[in-house]
This record gives C-alpha cells, structure tokens and sequence, in this order.
C-alpha cells in the first residue's frame, strides 16, 4: 500500500467511505498479506465480543474432507482451484451462511470479487481493515508460527506471495477503508487496534 494513501488518525490510518452507517457497530472484515498480523487483529475484536468467521477455515475444512494433507502447496492449491471451476468469489460465497452475528469480523478476504459478496450482503455497515506489514517482517514471523500449513523455506514464501497477489490481494488491500500499521511492537500494534475499535463506539 502506498505511502501517505491515508490521512493519519492517531495510531492508524482511515480514509473516509460515504456509505458508512455511522452510529453502527459495522461487520468488519479483515485483509493483508500472509503474516501481517490479522490473528492478533482478531483476538482483540474477539476480546470485544465481536463474532469471528474465517475463510481459512472454510478452505481448511474442504482440504480435511478431501483427505489432502496440511501443507501450503494443498489448501492453497485447492482454494486456487476452486476459484478457477467456481469463479472467484466462491470462498465468500461459501463463508457467508456461518456470519451469524452483525458485531462479526469476517477473516481472510483476497480479492475485491469476495468483498463484492460481504458488501452486497451488510451494504453500508461493512468495513474493510487491512493490517500492513512489511515483507521482511512477514517472512520471519511465518517461518517463526510454524503453523502446518505455513511456509518453511524463503522460495516457499515468494511462490505464496505471487499466488496471494494474483488472486488480487493486493488491490483489495488498496481499497481498505482502514490501514492498521504492524511494525512495531505487539502492544504499539494492539494499542492501534483499540484506538481503531474506539473510533467505532466501543
């Protein structure tokens, strides 16, 4: 994301978006490259009663019912498969009947396709978050979780890179309407989400 795209707002970063129901608890859904920090994004809100759905999850639980093994290669090739046969917005189409609440964070969007789908479904009280990191930082914090579908090798994460941005993350994470920074400290980055979470009447 560019530089300066947003206006700075205290600890982060909002541009305005005129179709905002302001004086509303708005769903939030949250974007950014792999590694940037979304989980402790998300345990926050969690912390703030918000509901949490993740579209990893709806990938994950696909790749367990095929009986493919956990690894990036898989549940990454199958979510790009999917998109292919099913068009691109096919993971928010299937994440869309487990949003049960309109105090919800919606997790793992990758392309203005899916927001499409969320923004079409909660109109103006939809907000899209990205967490902006940088690549360095990125790379060791995911060699670092070790997760079991995460990268292990510097080549694993370029080839992750190059599928998340062709799935158009990175203009979705262009067009957010709030850019929380994830440079710093955990707390520097948790305080910004508080601030954030204020900001919306919390």
């Amino acid at each position: 994301m560019r530089a300066g795209q947003y206006p700075s707002i205290g600890s982060y970063r909002i541009r305005s978006n005129d179709n905002w129901v302001r004086g509303t608890l708005p769903v939030i859904c949250v974007t950014g490259m792999p590694g940037c920090g979304k989980e402790e994004f998300i345990k926050v809100c969690a912390n703030h009663g918000y509901q949490i759905t993740r579209m990893g999850d709806v990938v994950r639980e696909e790749a367990r019912r095929r009986g493919l093994p956990f690894s990036d290669p898989n549940v990454g090739g199958l979510a790009d498969e999917e998109r292919r046969i099913h068009g691109p917005d096919i993971w928010a189409r299937r994440t869309l009947p487990f949003v049960q609440s309109s105090k919800c964070v919606i997790d793992g969007l990758r392309s203005d396709a899916e927001l499409k789908v969320f923004r079409n479904s909660f109109a103006g009280s939809l907000r899209l978050v990205a967490i902006l990191s940088s690549l360095e930082t990125r790379f060791r914090r995911l060699v670092a979780r070790g997760r079991e579908d995460d990268i292990l090798s510097r080549d694993e994460f370029d080839r992750r890179e190059e599928r998340e941005t062709a799935w158009g993350l990175g203009a979705l994470i262009e067009s957010a309407d709030v850019g929380i920074e994830n440079d710093g400290t955990l707390e520097e980055f948790k305080i910004s989400i508080e601030d954030f979470l204020g900001g919306l009447g919390e």
